[in-house]
């Protein structure tokens, strides 16, 4: 059946967190009829928009009980918008199978998925294409960890090659080593776990040194929506995640852009995108950090201020024409993850007066005077968490550097 809410088909988001419910109200924001494929408890459930799919229980986990659930779903067409990387992945495959025709996706080829969300062939590729990027080395024996050329290389750390999984098994995104032996030890124990990682040189600069391009690249190869944003603070520093955001034009980010645009156009790319780039004070060179495949945990954000690539994902799979956003938006807007910004300014200290007022006028993610109750029930989590957990100082080699707490997107 057609939802009849409007007389469109609906969408499933396909995800959990923050990320599946700014999927979500981007949806709503556009009028079109959704569902969310999450667990039970999750951050998304506690929207008021929030409908499971209809059929047999699916709690968003790509694998062969999503194709059960898709199967004996009474929907006779969905479009399905992804919002973590393993789902991003999966659905590649969808569009060949038996359900191609029932549930639309607008997606790269796996290929394509694989090379951008595989760090260390990210890395490689973008040396073949000469686009900036921090110096990166796999390690995937003692002889690549022996080859890092450490006394050439400023502060370094190391990372896995699938941020998804290594997060979600260790609950960590990195380990800083200062020496050949660190490297080698903690190289050894990633390994005995079965990750692959690799070494990459740290981009020095503050926070604000990090930039993003968001945006959608149509089956056309148009680029349809292009949205630009500012890191201001994050927590925990260094390696943490954003927790003030400031829209701000595009043509302030001329060679992200650019690169990002070169390199999507290289790969044939089509659907959501999100690029990180950290700005070089050594040289001013814009270095990409990585390329996210999927919608990412501030999409609402964008969507708000008249780039709401979701929308563009529902039409493009269908194969309707996707409207061009304008390229100009309400920059200097601000975006605040309210609970990371507090930590971030414990940290470095900010004017109360000035950092209130911030607060006051920024769209705050997660929370919403028109549907309150997600953000309750973070503050809950946050709540058994604060009196639950264990402090972890890191040991052996590096110093853990810890994720997200409410399962947010720690890239962004």
């Amino acid at each position: 059946m057609v939802d009849v809410e409007a007389g469109r088909i609906p969408a499933i988001v396909m995800g959990r967190g923050p990320t599946a419910l700014g999927i979500l109200r981007s949806l709503v924001l556009a009028g079109i009829p959704a569902y969310v494929a999450c667990p039970a408890d999750d951050l998304a459930a506690h929207s008021r928009w929030f409908r499971p799919p209809p059929g047999v229980p699916w709690d968003g986990k790509p694998g062969p009980q999503a194709l059960e659930a898709l199967r004996a779903m009474p929907l006779e067409r969905a479009v399905i918008i992804p919002g973590a990387d393993d789902a991003a992945m999966w659905l590649t495959d969808l569009p060949a199978s038996d359900l191609g025709q029932r549930f639309l996706v607008s997606t790269a080829s796996r290929a394509t998925q694989e090379l951008l969300q595989d760090k260390s062939v990210f890395a490689a590729h973008l040396a073949a294409e000469h686009i900036p990027h921090p110096r990166t080395f796999r390690l995937g024996n003692l002889a690549d960890v022996a080859a890092v050329p450490m006394s050439q290389l400023g502060r370094i750390f190391i990372k896995p090659v699938n941020s998804q999984r290594f997060s979600d098994v260790v609950g960590a995104k990195g380990v800083w080593v200062a020496s050949r032996e660190a490297l080698r030890d903690t190289w050894a124990r990633f390994h005995a776990q079965g990750f692959s990682v690799m070494a990459q040189e740290y981009v020095p600069g503050p926070a604000s040194g990090h930039f993003f391009v968001d945006g959608f690249r149509d089956g056309r190869g148009a680029y349809t929506g292009l949205f630009a944003r500012q890191r201001l603070r994050m927590s925990p520093p260094d390696f943490g995640n954003s927790s003030c955001s400031q829209a701000v034009p595009l043509a302030s980010v001329p060679d992200a852009v650019r690169d990002v645009c070169r390199l999507l156009d290289g790969l044939d790319y089509r659907g959501i995108f999100s690029a990180e780039f950290k700005r070089d004070p050594r040289d001013g060179t814009f270095r990409i950090i990585e390329v996210n495949t999927r919608a990412w945990t501030y999409v609402e954000f964008a969507a708000r201020h008249g780039v709401n690539v979701c929308e563009m994902a529902w039409r493009d799979a269908q194969g309707m024409p996707v409207p061009h956003a304008p390229r100009t938006y309400d920059d200097g807007a601000l975006c605040v993850d309210l609970y990371h910004d507090i930590a971030s300014t414990r940290r470095q200290p900010v004017p109360v007066f000035g950092l209130i007022g911030q607060w006051f006028q920024a769209d705050l993610h997660v929370f919403r005077m028109d549907d309150p109750k997600p953000a309750l029930h973070a503050i809950r989590c946050l709540w058994r968490k604060r009196f639950g957990r264990s402090v972890d100082a890191g040991e052996g080699a590096g110093h853990v550097l810890k994720g997200p707490p409410l399962g947010g997107d720690a890239k962004q």
